[in-house]
């Protein structure tokens, strides 16, 4: 998308960027060479391949190295930049015109292919770029070709006529947003990405023999973004910008009038339609994108809106807390942080469920946005740790781990609701128990998506139904905080825990029950250290699985508790907090 430029001319930076061109072929990459004078590592130049043409009498050729070149006096670094920056436009340059010579040598095109060292080793990108080192002069004499005289005062004087160098240096790099926005940031003032910015590197006052046509650096990441919603593949896209980067090299400014973005924009279709390549210019694209009604990419977080194909994920795993942390606060799962959970397992990171609910609760959840069964998330033959860490299942959804609440306690519960008229269910597996019908009993079902609670007419036939695991007291909050909890805490001393996970309902749970303990023997089970592994929660019931994790994340709408131990506080859960970190975060 076009952007706004800056017109004064970008200082030089002290430190050179760190690049790392890759070896293309396993041939190249079994005799990596290191220049003792670069950063970069290098792999050996292939052979050269020359295509001829004419222009006028000379014939122009071209040499091209697979990778980066270095030379003594000259390095592909920050700090070797020179001359103007373009974002989608260039500043008119003035300069005297340089004497014409007649050459009978072919002009050697030198093109220089680099991929920057955080892009990740996906096939798509060194595949580009093993076209680009075929596309990028072909693009360039065509250019040349078709360099002409302007109406407009848009081109430079000093390069009108490439036939009087003896050879053409031009450098393309494909990076990530990171990159270019910090390039954007240092030299342009303006703290985001953009698609592609040209670095000038010609200096017409040194009459070289050599043209420093400069730098041309596209962001893969917004060119994937821009693919997608232009209908046509990331090579369209970035042969798109590169067209576009290099008209700026050549003196094209589409900002100085509407007769020169006329012209540019022209060229732009000229170039594509000569070259064979799809697509339209990067002016009409964005255009058609304003017509369309599209909003700016320039505005658009790509973290949080897609374009992540392009991100290594951090973390094997994530466990993520369901109440307060997937669900928002009317218990629904909204549409983009199902659509994050999706891009997580699909770029190869198993999500993992961690809540105080069951097992069948977090299925329906989790179906109403397609993402349980066999290809989501969560299943009955899937792992995750259900009940507060109580009731943890592994491959194949087998039971692995089971705690039950002390009978004894249970019982004091049990009559404790009934003296007092305060409901209370009780846990066990996927059923859930209860004494006497209450409101607040049916919003577990209703609300909550749990089992529909059994009526048990006795305390002595609901202890010898079946195993509990826990139980919960339901109330106001402040019923909860000013006499449920001071009293159990006080009641059931080491004989079990309290515990909430939420501001209106008290867990009684065995003692050294949590979240933590549960995820650590799903851990030791499948084989899988701490550090592989990023959590996101609300409640005091997450701290023990947030301090676990090698990244915790507590959510705003969280407890105290949760955001003291927490690496990150997120956003909230109405505010999508858990998508925002797996998009910040996961990759």
């Amino acid at each position: 998308m076009l952007s706004r430029l800056s017109r004064t001319p970008p200082p030089q930076l002290a430190m050179a960027a760190r690049v790392l061109p890759r070896a293309f072929h396993t041939a190249a990459a079994s005799a990596m060479t290191v220049s003792s004078n670069s950063h970069f590592i290098l792999p050996p130049s292939p052979t050269e391949a020359h295509i001829s043409f004419w222009k006028s009498s000379s014939i122009i050729g071209r040499k091209f190295h697979y990778g980066l070149n270095c030379k003594e006096d000259r390095r592909w670094s920050v700090a070797g930049w020179c001359g103007k920056v373009f974002a989608s436009q260039r500043e008119y340059r003035k300069s005297r015109k340089r004497p014409l010579k007649k050459k009978e040598k072919e002009l050697e095109l030198s093109v220089k292919i680099c991929i920057e060292e955080q892009l990740p080793d996906d096939p798509e990108i060194v595949d580009i770029a093993e076209m680009l080192r075929l596309n990028v002069p072909m693009a360039m004499k065509l250019a040349f070709d078709n360099l002409k005289d302007s109406e407009y005062q848009t081109r430079d004087r000093a390069i009108h006529d490439v036939g009087c160098f003896e050879s053409v240096e031009l450098s393309l790099l494909l990076c990530n947003d990171e990159f270019i926005r910090e390039l954007n940031k240092d030299w342009r003032d303006e703290d985001s990405p953009t698609d592609v910015l040209s670095m000038s590197q010609h200096i017409p006052e040194l009459e070289l023999p050599i043209l420093m046509l400069g730098d041309i650096v596209i962001s893969v990441e917004t060119a994937a973004r821009q693919a997608e919603e232009r209908g046509h593949s990331l090579l369209d896209e970035i042969r798109i910008l590169l067209v576009h980067g290099l008209l700026h090299l050549l003196g094209f400014d589409h900002e100085i009038s509407d007769e020169a973005e006329a012209e540019m924009e022209k060229e732009e279709e000229l170039l594509l339609k000569g070259l064979g390549w799809k697509g339209k210019g990067l002016i009409q694209s964005a255009y058609d994108a304003e017509a369309a009604g599209s909003p700016p990419l320039e505005n658009i977080d790509r973290k949080k809106e897609g374009s992540l194909r392009f991100y290594k994920p951090k973390f094997s795993y994530i466990f993520c807390d369901m109440d307060g942390t997937l669900l928002n606060s009317k218990s629904q799962i909204s549409s983009a942080t199902a659509e994050a959970l999706r891009e997580a397992t699909s770029r190869g990171v198993k999500v993992v469920i961690a809540t105080g609910k069951t097992r069948p609760a977090v299925i329906t959840l989790l179906k109403s946005v397609g993402l349980a069964g066999k290809d989501g998330i969560v299943s009955e033959v899937s792992p995750g740790v259900f009940v507060q860490g109580l009731l943890v299942y592994g491959r194949q959804g087998r039971e692995i781990s089971r705690r039950n609440l002390d009978p004894v306690v249970c019982r004091e519960a049990c009559l404790y609701s009934l003296e007092h008229k305060v409901p209370l269910v009780a846990f066990s597996e996927d059923r859930i128990l209860t004494l006497f019908h209450h409101p607040l009993v049916d919003s577990l079902h209703t609300i909550y998506n749990e089992p529909k609670a059994e009526i048990i007419p006795s305390v002595e036939q609901l202890l010898a139904e079946t195993d509990i695991q826990k139980v919960i007291f339901l109330d106001t909050v402040e019923g909860v905080s000013t006499t449920l909890r001071p009293y159990w805490v006080e009641a059931i001393g080491d004989n079990a825990s309290v515990v909430q996970a939420q501001l209106d309902m008290l867990e009684i749970v065995p003692p050294g029950t949590s979240k933590g303990r549960g995820v650590k023997i799903l851990l030791d089970h499948l084989g899988v250290s701490p550090k592989e592994i990023m959590a996101i929660g609300d409640g005091e019931n997450d701290v023990e699985m947030l301090e676990l994790a090698s990244l915790g994340v507590a959510l705003s709408n969280g407890s105290e508790k949760a955001k003291a131990v927490a690496d990150v506080i997120g956003a909230s859960n109405d505010d999508n907090g858990a998508a925002d970190a797996i998009y910040r975060y996961a990759f």
